[in-house]
């Protein structure tokens, strides 16, 4: 597995090393050994794997829990998606940044995202099927979302059509709104 940094310190796109030939592909999807590795070994074991399907221009988020924050693995293992974390540590110097990267079936990249961070995915493909590992479980009461369409954030979303959200993503509250972690 490669880690590769990006501008946001602390998230990772990850690599895994991919053997292909006539019979098909085989990958190691996820070793702790590995991860520890390549990202460190200061973030709790997974605890919680997630499966999401959606639909092309299904837009997921962007979400995170207060009080018992998650850090995230994503990858798409059905078509593909577009990832996106968002930086909500206000002792950060990239406090309000964010990142956005394909993920799918076909390049197999993960996207890890710690604790802090708010979380966010758009389907482009007709079906999506989304696996992720996550550090803490989930906590209803510790819930919340962040407007995904934020102009303070400006994430450049690459649309294909008209979004479909959820009524608690529609609702949800810019940055300038949004409770934030240290």
């Amino acid at each position: 597995m490669l880690a590769i940094p990006t501008p946001l310190e602390s998230v990772y796109l990850l690599e895994p090393k991919v053997f292909q030939d006539e019979r098909g592909v085989f990958f190691e999807s996820f070793s702790q050994q590995a991860f520890e590795h390549q990202v460190g070994n200061h973030y709790p074991s997974f605890v919680q794997d997630n499966h999401s399907i959606s639909c092309r221009n299904v837009l997921r988020g962007l979400h995170y829990q207060v009080g018992k924050p998650q850090g995230k693995l994503v990858r798409a293992v059905v078509g593909k998606i577009f990832d996106v974390a968002v930086d909500l540590r206000q002792s950060s110097p990239s406090f309000g940044q964010w990142v956005g990267y394909e993920l799918s079936a076909d390049n197999h990249r993960q996207l890890w995202i710690p604790p802090g961070f708010a979380h966010g995915f758009l389907a482009l493909s007709d079906r999506v099927e989304v696996l992720y590992k996550t550090t803490d479980y989930y906590y209803p009461a510790g819930d919340r979302a962040l407007h995904w369409n934020d102009p303070d954030l400006a994430i450049d979303w690459p649309f294909i059509g008209d979004v479909i959200l959820s009524q608690k993503d529609q609702a949800a509250p810019g940055l300038a709104q949004a409770e934030r972690f240290a």
